[in-house]
């Protein structure tokens, strides 16, 4: 498993590490997807971007106000979701980032370091 620095205070969820197929938010393992936002970190089943549903992620993150963008981790390489997809996020008001799961993981600690009002969804990484 791979650690991401600790050595840094943050308000809410943070991803420390990595597993085999997944994630470590503080001593929590998500071997699935991961939905998290600057108040809760959940797992998340779904495993490809063509399940991608918008509604369901806002809702499940329960943000109020809403955030500013989603941060899509898109599996092992970074993949582009579907045009239906992007203008459905552009349509809801916010920005998306796309990049490898990986990445999107490390990403999210800079960004919750500078206090952004974001949430992620990042597919497996395997």
């Amino acid at each position: 498993m791979v650690e991401l620095r600790k050595d840094v205070e943050f308000a809410g969820p943070v991803v420390t590490g990595f597993t085999p197929k997944g994630f470590k938010v503080g001593d929590e393992r998500f071997e699935q997807g991961l939905l998290i936002s600057p108040e809760q970190a959940a797992g998340w089943a779904t495993s490809s971007l063509d399940g991608l549903d918008l509604g369901e992620i806002l809702s499940r993150m329960n943000l109020s106000p809403h955030p500013e963008f989603l941060l899509l981790g898109s599996g092992p390489s970074m993949l582009q979701p579907s045009a239906a997809f992007r203008r459905e996020v552009e349509a809801a008001g916010m920005g998306l980032e796309v990049m490898d799961s990986r990445a999107a993981a490390r990403t999210w600690t800079v960004l919750r370091a500078e206090e952004r009002w974001i949430i992620g969804a990042f597919l497996p990484i395997v």
